[in-house]
């Protein structure tokens, strides 16, 4: 422990976990601990007992519900874009040897008081019941425009500069309702909130590609892929990639106190007396709590049930998306589904989640329109967390931290913050062309 390392990486969650990885490969001398006895930190996955001691207490799991350890209950569930930004990192690092993934059953938006496929292709919009004759031609004139649209190709771009003309212009152009431009933006460009609108429309036409890419990827139902055993896999696969790169690896560390100099430049990680020199350190939020500041909660419900969600055509996993306006809200609502199929649970079991950034006091009440779509459940814990975002200037202090995950159950804005993390530290950005067909391996 007493040694000099490039960089002393604190906590074990996937964000954490990711850019330790991606150090690593870059050949820095990585010492990774936490102050826990388990991997995953925040966005670790508890077996059933785990849950009962987090959320009850001293009960004891109901034996109805099975054998504990057939559950895998992800605490910060999300699903992955089969050709999204976090494949590409596994892929990169090479992590994707130590995991299997299975395509996600189904995508779901829920609007008018009723939860429908999401409409990806022209085709889909065709049959979609979330529109009207017309404006179902109107969608697919729309659809199509981004299935042909090529950024380095400007006869694509019907005279159009998508650098300039805002996402609100550009359908307009295309004449289509509210309801379209609700789903449109929230299930399918996954925004997650109507900023959007007034914004360069190419950012949302590069994530409707994104969406109909990986849903074309593995034929599924949905553009994502999962785990088997679920997300508390990751930390694992990754605390073996750092090994083989000559990584340390340290669980069950207390205190982790980071030391800073006099001008207030970080220069090692202290733990039970022992101090690790380094140059930078990264971390999650609890890990220095005076540099970072309170920007919001997330109110969220896990759910134990014996059937798939209804509506959702008996997928054994799902995501659907109540967008904020169909709920009269300002953030948008997540429900979550995985079972047996992905290994989280006993057969015949399902893990629900209802996640959304909390407006009131009350999750109960605040997450009732969600709930209301899961049908009869087993069990049902709450819970509220913090969401905390770092204040301090890397340059001066060299500490990056990782802003809380938010309650979007994919990946994206997660992994954009690892990204913007990695650019920080190592001074340029991250090469993600690779051959998205090395994580294909297990779609069965």
């Amino acid at each position: 422990m007493d040694e000099e390392y490039d960089v002393v990486v604190l906590g074990t969650g996937l964000k954490e976990c990711i850019l330790s990885g991606l150090l690593s490969v870059d050949g820095l001398k990585v010492l990774h601990m936490d102050r826990n006895d388990y991997y995953g930190g925040e966005s670790t996955s508890l077996n059933l007992i785990q849950l009962w001691k987090r959320f009850r207490g001293n009960d004891k799991p109901p034996a109805h519900l099975g054998s504990s350890r057939d559950y895998n209950v992800d605490m910060i569930p999300k699903f992955m874009m089969a050709n999204g930004t976090l494949v590409r990192v596994l892929i990169h690092t090479d992590v994707t040897k130590y995991l299997y993934f299975k395509a996600v059953d189904g995508s779901y938006v829920f609007n008018k008081g009723k939860v429908h496929k999401v409409p990806a292709t022209d085709m889909e919009a065709l049959k979609s019941p979330l529109m009207g004759i017309f404006e179902k031609r109107r969608a697919r004139k729309f659809f199509i425009y981004v299935q042909d649209y090529d950024e380095n190709d400007p006869k694509t771009h019907e005279g159009m500069d998508l650098t300039r003309v805002t996402t609100r212009e550009l359908i307009a152009k295309y004449g289509l309702d509210d309801n379209t431009v609700d789903f449109i933006g929230h299930a399918l460009a996954l925004h997650r909130d109507d900023r959007y609108l007034d914004e360069p429309a190419l950012d949302t036409v590069k994530r409707m590609k994104l969406y109909a890419e990986s849903l074309a990827r593995f034929q599924g139902g949905s553009p994502y892929i999962y785990p088997l055993y679920g997300l508390g896999e990751l930390p694992q696969a990754f605390a073996r990639l750092s090994a083989v790169y000559g990584g340390t690896y340290m669980l069950n560390k207390p205190e982790c106190k980071v030391e800073f100099d006099e001008e207030g430049k970080v220069f090692g990680v202290t733990s039970e007396g022992e101090t690790a020199r380094c140059k930078k350190v990264v971390c999650d939020p609890s890990y220095l709590p005076n540099k970072v500041r309170k920007v919001g909660k997330v109110a969220r419900a896990i759910c134990i049930m014996s059937h798939p969600i209804p509506n959702t055509n008996d997928s054994h996993s799902v995501q659907v998306i109540l967008p904020q306006k169909q709920l009269g809200r300002r953030s948008d609502m997540y429900l979550f589904c995985c079972s047996y199929a992905h290994n989280v649970a006993p057969k015949g079991k399902f893990i629900a989640f209802v996640t959304t950034e909390a407006e009131t006091n009350q999750p109960e009440v605040e997450l009732k329109p969600g709930i209301d779509l899961l049908g009869p459940v087993d069990e049902i814990f709450f819970d509220v967390y913090d969401r905390y975002e770092p204040v301090n200037e890397p340059s001066l202090d060299n500490c990056f931290i990782s802003t809380s995950y938010d309650a979007t159950t994919h990946f994206e804005s997660t992994v954009m913050d690892v990204l913007n993390m990695y650019t920080m530290i190592i001074g340029k950005v991250l090469d993600l062309g690779v051959d998205l067909s090395a994580a294909s391996a297990a779609e069965e």
